[in-house]
């Protein structure tokens, strides 16, 4: 039997030493990251290259776990990928209408390929961006968590290997 993957997916100029994100790529023997050419500059048909090679590299079935323009990433995946996608935790989405430097990821996709296996929990719909909301309410076969956080970064914030997260993870 073939074991789920955990696809780490970092947003904007990656995530550092001490981020959660790391904690976990570190801690996780199923977790692959994924890495981007450029950190500082991404265009949309680059990062959401890399990550769907990510995901199609995966022997099985894939849960993925983005923060930050990451998670606008994985909503621009075509279904090809999004169909080996049985699960994600969103981490504080990012805008990409409020800096100039991501408005190539702008007009966020209602993530079309993820809403047929993917829920977003009642809790969370204060943070979800509006056009995900109504697809995102049917039960499937797993489940989508969007979390947003206090402050710019979760390691600054004191979050460290952020044990929540990885419930939410593990669910």
């Amino acid at each position: 039997m073939t074991s789920t993957s955990i696809i780490i997916v970092p947003g904007w100029r990656d995530s550092g030493p001490g981020h959660w994100q790391t904690l976990w790529a570190e801690r996780l023997p199923q977790a692959r990251r994924v890495v981007q050419d450029d950190w500082h500059t991404p265009t949309r048909s680059a990062w959401v290259a890399r990550l769907e090679e990510t995901v199609l590299e995966q022997p099985g079935p894939v849960v993925i776990v983005a923060h930050s323009l990451g998670c606008i990433t994985t909503a621009h995946m075509k279904p090809e990928a999004a169909a080996r996608v049985r699960g994600a935790l969103l981490v504080a989405p990012a805008d990409p209408e409020r800096r100039a430097v991501l408005s190539d990821f702008a007009r966020c996709p209602t993530p079309r390929c993820l809403t047929a296996a993917f829920w977003w929990p009642a809790a969370m719909t204060r943070t979800a961006p509006s056009a995900w909301l109504a697809p995102m309410r049917a039960p499937g076969a797993a489940s989508l968590c969007a979390c947003r956080t206090q402050g710019t970064s979760m390691w600054d914030s004191g979050h460290g290997e952020w044990p929540l997260g990885r419930r939410y993870c593990n669910r």
